[in-house]
């Protein structure tokens, strides 16, 4: 039998770091996921038309990024462009990193969208002198983001997740915070679960804020 005792008030005093870490992470979460989404729309459509070199340059990015770890992807951008003299602080690798890898699921999740909305409804609107924009304004997208809008929001809980790989490159955000903490107090298992939980909380509160959020929109599911 292990004679261990889990001690609490370790890990609560450490709270403070792990939540000035949590800022930091809920902060990388958020600007990735602007980033994600503000290039992966017009990806996407060029995906979605399936023609012309952008076409082609989304359909490699989605197996870059949906095909490597993201790990590899945080080290690429971190020392890879650092080979090169373009050096960059482990917070912009990480959110380079992340935003990189959102646009790969993004990418398709907005294409997938896009093709469950009927083209006819597009075209029909241009038939009636819309132009394209206005046509993906007033018709595609208001549908669109209906359909699309829980795999974004799950796509930003998976971005948040992901932020923890900046304690590899010496990030303090919340698991880098955890890490720093426990090398002081030397209790892993008591830091890394307040960690954990601290994790849990911030996934639990961006579902729920996007399910209130989908309500105010749409009514009920």
């Amino acid at each position: 039998m292990s004679d261990y005792h889990f001690h609490w008030a370790m890990a609560l005093r450490d709270l403070p770091a792990l939540l000035q870490g949590s800022l930091v992470t809920l902060q990388l979460t958020i600007l990735s996921m602007v980033i994600g989404v503000a290039v992966s729309v017009p990806l996407a459509v060029m995906r979605w038309q399936g023609s012309g070199i952008w076409s082609a340059v989304a359909g490699g990015w989605v197996d870059i990024a949906r095909n490597t770890p993201v790990l590899l992807q945080v080290y690429a951008v971190y020392f890879g462009l650092g080979a090169y003299g373009l050096n960059v602080s482990s917070y912009m690798a990480t959110l380079l990193a992340i935003s990189f890898n959102n646009i790969g699921y993004l990418i398709e999740v907005f294409r997938g969208g896009l093709a469950s909305v009927p083209r006819y409804q597009y075209i029909s609107g241009r038939a009636l002198g819309m132009s394209a924009t206005q046509a993906y304004a007033w018709i595609v997208w208001p549908q669109l983001l209906r359909i699309v809008f829980y795999s974004v929001m799950t796509q930003m809980v998976w971005a948040m997740l992901n932020t923890s790989l900046g304690l590899l490159i010496g990030l303090r955000e919340l698991a880098g915070a955890a890490q720093q903490a426990q090398s002081v107090n030397y209790r892993t298992l008591e830091t890394f679960t307040m960690a954990a939980v601290l994790y849990y909380l911030m996934a639990k509160l961006l579902i729920l804020g996007a399910e209130r959020l989908y309500t105010r929109l749409y009514g009920r599911r």
